[in-house]
């Protein structure tokens, strides 16, 4: 029986929330490389490992440092700010190119057996564009997925929203809607 009520069920919630840490909440991100104070946040690591790259590479490529996911890749879009920070922004030519080569290392690394996924604003640490580059766990497949025949027709995710992609024959399934996506893919 429950003898707490609803005040001290609500008070011993707030308690429990109040407690957990804070997470960045990229949808506010406030990286801007003209300003570098902004860059000393830990959610804009991928913002400065970007500005380090060569200005003429599109998409480039860092192996994740997560000691708990040995086993992935991230790609990313070179340039950033507010359009490269949500992919649905990013025009139609921006987001091939990063899903281009995003397959190509994938499959590059694992084969028939990659996927790629791309968290949701509100489960993403980073607040850099980034794609998770994996190998497909065997049965994550779910009904809730379109048929595309390259990465060129890969939707643009809806605002805020995550994808997850990978191969099935000769074409690929995209999963949109959804917020954690890289549970999919091999730690």
């Amino acid at each position: 029986m429950n003898t707490m009520g609803l005040p001290g069920i609500r008070l011993a919630a707030f308690l429990f929330l109040s407690f957990l840490p804070a997470l960045p909440d990229v949808r506010q991100c406030a990286c801007d490389p003209a300003r570098p104070e902004t860059m000393e946040a830990r959610e804009c690591g991928l913002c400065r490992e970007a500005e380090k790259q060569e200005k003429d590479q599109p998409v480039f490529f860092l192996k994740d440092i997560n000691p708990r996911k040995p086993n992935r890749w991230l790609a990313l879009p070179r340039v950033h700010g507010k359009v490269q920070h949500s992919l649905h922004l990013a025009s139609p030519a921006e987001r091939k190119r990063l899903w281009t080569a995003a397959v190509a290392k994938a499959r590059e690394l694992w084969g028939d057996e990659w996927g790629l996924a791309m968290n949701g604003d509100e489960s993403r640490t980073q607040c850099h564009a980034h794609i998770h580059i994996g190998k497909l766990l065997k049965g994550v497949e779910t009904a809730n997925f379109v048929v595309v025949r390259g990465p060129e027709q890969i939707p643009a995710p809806t605002e805020g929203s995550g994808i997850w992609v990978h191969p099935e024959g000769a074409r690929l399934h995209v999963h949109t809607a959804e917020q954690i996506t890289e549970t999919v893919l091999l730690r």
